[in-house]
């Protein structure tokens, strides 16, 4: 895979924005990285901002939004096999690739790489494997794999798995082809906490004056459960509560912008979590102009010759 540049950063830091911008500088087309997002019909709720992407008369093309009906369990192994694709798709047709969006789970697929897939266990061969002894055993292993979890060896069980694990791979090549790491030049979007929280405040407070009460009323008669629409969360799961008069206008949206806030605070900490992980994140203050966020965009990547 070719190089791919990211956007990220937590709610409320106008990633949408910034990566449009991006992508009509550089011909590119937007990915997005939204574990909600991907739902149709739930724009308000999960912040789609889809008039963003126009942008100087023109519109950016995005991908992996709006590809699933609500109410259908959507998990990451199934969105990283298909944003893989896209990513794929795009590069063979010779267009830069902008992935976007706060969901660390998602990004982290992607770019790294996770194996995802649940592998099952194999009776057949852990009866194989009961008929040879532990130092046969972890020289199938090396055989198949470098080993640097040393933990993989320390039991049977643990080496009955990691065989289990490898042997799988090896038969299903089209299942490891979607972990393959993804290169990518990271850009993080980080404001000083009272101001993201303030604008928190204030994206809540826009959206439910455009509706977004009404779009949860919406997807409850088109079908959509209600315990569905609480378990994926946030604005969803707190209108869902006000709608069955379990919480008051002001509890309820007391209640949900500290939750907004809390999930922001989660957002940071797994970036945070990247970079020590050895993920390098060139960091964007969201109080720059939009031309100075293009020349830093423009001097780290003139650094990594793009």
């Amino acid at each position: 895979m070719d190089q791919i540049i990211t956007i990220l950063g937590p709610t409320a830091t106008g990633k949408t924005k910034v990566a449009v911008q991006l992508a009509d500088r550089l011909g590119a087309e937007i990915v997005s990285a939204d574990s909600r997002q991907v739902y149709r019909g739930m724009n308000l709720g999960t912040g789609k901002d889809l008039l963003e992407y126009t942008y100087n008369g023109k519109e950016i093309p995005y991908h992996m939004i709006d590809i699933v009906d609500p109410g259908i369990e959507y998990n990451v192994y199934q969105y990283q096999q298909k944003a893989f694709l896209k990513i794929q798709e795009l590069q063979n047709k010779g267009i830069p690739v902008v992935l976007c969006g706060g969901s660390g789970l998602y990004l982290e697929a992607l770019i790294k790489g996770y194996q995802l897939y649940p592998v099952p266990e194999n009776p057949e061969l852990r009866k194989e494997f009961d008929q040879q002894s532990m130092e046969e055993l972890i020289e199938k292993l090396f055989q198949l794999k470098q080993v640097h979890n040393k933990t993989d060896i320390e039991t049977r069980d643990r080496i009955y798995r990691a065989l289990e694990i490898e042997i799988f791979n090896q038969e299903n090549p089209e299942i490891a082809h979607y972990a393959t790491p993804i290169p990518s030049i990271i850009f993080g979007l980080k404001g000083e906490r009272d101001l993201i929280r303030s604008r928190i405040t204030q994206r809540l407070q826009a959206r439910l004056e455009e509706g977004m009460i009404d779009e949860v009323r919406q997807l409850i008669d088109s079908g959509v459960s209600q315990e569905q629409l609480i378990r994926y969360g946030l604005e969803y799961k707190y209108i869902t509560l006000y709608l069955q008069g379990v919480l008051d206008y002001q509890t309820f949206f007391d209640r949900l912008r500290v939750a907004i806030h809390q999930f922001s605070k989660r957002q940071m900490t797994w970036f945070r979590k990247m970079e020590r992980d050895g993920m390098q994140i060139h960091w964007i203050d969201i109080t720059w102009s939009d031309g100075e966020k293009l020349n830093f965009f423009k001097k780290i990547l003139s650094n990594n010759n793009i």
